[in-house]
């Protein structure tokens, strides 16, 4: 049974309440073994990142050229800052750490690309051995076996942030940004192969313009369906994000619901990939009669969940305005990314652009205080509540003399007008003198 949270108590100085680290944590680190240091950890990771890139790249260059490589990287690279821009708009009520989103594409460009590109081979290799059909296996290869292959490889991505990196994960738009950035590093690399590939066979076949094969891929992939593996990986992140959002006394919605998104995401992948087999026209019909409506559902589902998440900043943030952590403007101020917006706008142009950067991330430490208190009070915040909820108000007061001037100048010119009634006695005056205001004539519903 969820029980609500203590009320926070009035805060008597900057360090109250902002513990940053419990008692013998400095112990427990110098007795912690060398492979638990986080050091360690970003260095193998890197490492395996960058041996990864430095593979994946001899492999695309060796099968397209260096010619053919360079043009698809140019062409390639073109959708990829509008989807990494709409992705983190999606996330802009409360942003993750950058640092998160450069390993999901790293791991999509880089590792994903590795294990697919191997793996597809191996096994399309295999069956052909054992089938002795070429043609089969490459139809089998691109309608089973890439799907299951491709949406694993990079689903690892998600799981990894979602058991590492807990904090940053808290919901269904954690997950959907981070699947999105990891399937658009993966669609990066894949495209480049394409593209590189259909340049090859143009300087071939002598195909240039329109009728080239690489206008003709460039259309298909970076035109009609730059977000094609962003969403089918989508559906794995909205599992991790599901599950994120279920208590850990429930263990087996935390693994159905991540299993799930990864079922629905190989198969929506299948079908795609399958779309060629249902005729000319087949590859025209799978995307406008699966790809754009689920496309548009899913945008609804995230902005729906993203006005949610506003909604429970309005909720859980005037309980710290009680307790005068926050001004009372603040909690809506808060809640509105217009407000925000402003607020912002106020800092950069009074105070300067390190100003602003502090307001900004003022209003992250506030939004993740507010989702930390809504996951208390429903049961989910874990036994470090305390000591989360001190790391946060100690954030926001150290900040509070550049960001609270700029929220409340957002509050006042946000702030929706009020209406006013005029009591139904006579007004003679402000303050009552001067002329009799004239009544409106009452209706009369029988006058012509």
């Amino acid at each position: 049974m969820a029980t609500s949270p203590p009320h926070p108590s009035y805060p008597s100085g900057p360090a109250e309440g902002a513990p940053l680290a419990g008692p013998g944590t400095a112990g427990s680190l110098r007795h912690a073994h060398w492979w638990h240091r986080a050091w360690v950890r970003y260095g193998a990771l890197s490492t395996l990142l960058a041996i990864s890139g430095l593979v994946i790249l001899a492999l695309v260059r060796e099968e397209t050229g260096t010619e053919g490589f360079l043009v698809g990287l140019g062409l390639a690279v073109l959708p990829v800052p509008l989807l990494i821009a709409a992705f983190r708009w999606l996330d802009r009520v409360e942003p993750g750490p950058w640092r998160n989103l450069l390993f999901c594409f790293a791991w999509g460009a880089c590792a994903a690309a590795l294990i697919a590109i191997v793996a597809n081979s191996f096994a399309t290799r295999w069956i052909a051995t054992a089938t002795a059909d070429p043609s089969s296996a490459d139809t089998l290869g691109a309608t089973v076996i890439a799907p299951v292959v491709e949406e694993s490889a990079k689903a690892a991505a998600v799981l990894l942030v979602f058991l590492f990196r807990r904090r940053d994960f808290t919901g269904i738009v954690d997950g959907v940004v981070i699947a999105g950035v990891t399937a658009t590093g993966f669609a990066f690399t894949e495209n480049i192969l394409y593209l590189g590939t259909a340049f090859g066979t143009d300087q071939l076949t002598g195909g240039t313009g329109i009728a080239s094969v690489t206008a003709a891929t460039f259309f298909v992939r970076i035109v009609m369906s730059p977000f094609a593996h962003p969403l089918f990986t989508v559906l794995s992140g909205i599992g991790f994000g599901i599950a994120a959002l279920s208590a850990d006394r429930r263990p087996l919605r935390r693994v159905a619901f991540p299993l799930g998104g990864l079922l629905l995401a190989m198969g929506m992948h299948a079908m795609w990939n399958g779309s060629s087999a249902f005729g000319e026209y087949g590859f025209f019909a799978v995307y406008a009669a699966f790809m754009v409506p689920i496309f548009g559902l899913l945008t609804w589902l995230v902005i729906w969940t993203r006005q949610r998440e506003l909604k429970t900043v309005r909720a859980e943030l005037p309980a710290y305005g009680a307790a005068g952590w926050l001004t009372p403007a603040e909690p809506y101020a808060l809640s509105s990314m217009r407000a925000r917006r402003i607020a912002r706008q106020y800092a950069r142009r009074h105070v300067g652009k390190a100003a602003a950067r502090e307001v900004a991330r003022y209003e992250a430490y506030a939004t993740s205080l507010a989702f930390l208190r809504h996951r208390a009070r429903r049961g989910r915040a874990g036994p470090d509540f305390a000591v989360r909820e001190g790391e946060l108000l100690g954030e926001l007061w150290r900040r509070r003399e550049v960001a609270r001037p700029a929220l409340d100048h957002a509050a006042r010119i946000t702030a929706p007008p009020v209406p006013v009634t005029a009591p139904p006695w006579p007004v003679y005056g402000v303050y009552g003198y001067g002329p009799k205001p004239t009544p409106y004539p009452a209706y009369n519903p029988y006058r012509s």
